[in-house]
């Protein structure tokens, strides 16, 4: 069960007066919330119009996704995305993707997303960019290896967000409580010394890094 790490009439409030969330993100919110084992996963109303702003702040075309489970984020995404806008969303689980597929076929903007079914890395090795947005909320073990693709696949005015960073708090642990928790850690030590990037971690829901690609590693490309 995730922690909450802000309070939740805090967290009410800030729904409250954020986008409005869909009625199709809804009923799959509810959907997900009856029928799946982890529906914590789900990015929720607050986070899904945080991504749908960073979408819309970098003008998004081309948005790629690592970790679909049942598919909020990426109707998030679609939402605002132009009509002619894609979404690869990568996942290895087709019981929470066949979820997923039923409410994009309801949703007027499903025809935008394409699911990408099994290992996240063999998708990833055979993708090509650029990409606006890359979301990456899947597997915590593989953290580092999806970031550092998704450097290599973000477009030069595009922005990398990175979900579940503070890891329910316990990112604070010294040593780390398992191998997911390590694996958190040294991505966020490692995305911090990237001199390629610029990186802040907002203390949004579990956390969230939003990452640019520097100047002069633009001019690089």
């Amino acid at each position: 069960m995730m922690k909450s790490l802000v309070l939740p009439e805090i967290e009410a409030y800030a729904e409250a007066h954020s986008m409005i969330e869909s009625d199709v993100c809804r009923q799959l919110r509810e959907e997900t919330y009856r029928t799946m084992e982890c529906p914590q996963m789900v990015v929720g109303p607050l986070e899904g119009a945080f991504l749908k702003m960073m979408a819309q702040l970098v003008c998004a075309q081309h948005v790629l996704e690592i970790g679909t489970f049942t598919g909020y984020s990426a109707l998030c995404f679609a939402e605002v995305l132009p009509h002619d806008g894609k979404i690869v969303t990568c996942d290895s689980d087709p019981s929470s993707t066949d979820l997923a597929k039923t409410y994009f076929r309801q949703s007027p903007h499903g025809h935008k997303i394409t699911i990408q079914l099994g290992p996240a890395l063999e998708s990833l090795a055979n993708m090509t960019g650029p990409f606006d947005v890359i979301f990456i909320d899947a597997d915590k073990v593989n953290y580092v290896k999806y970031y550092q693709r998704a450097v290599e696949l973000i477009s030069p005015q595009g922005v990398i967000l990175i979900d579940n960073v503070l890891w329910n708090g316990d990112v604070m642990c010294d040593p780390p409580l398992d191998a997911s928790t390590a694996a958190i850690q040294e991505l966020n030590r490692v995305v911090r010394a990237d001199s390629r990037v610029s990186v802040v971690l907002l203390t949004i829901r579990d956390g969230v890094l939003v990452i640019t690609p520097n100047r002069a590693y633009k001019a690089s490309r």
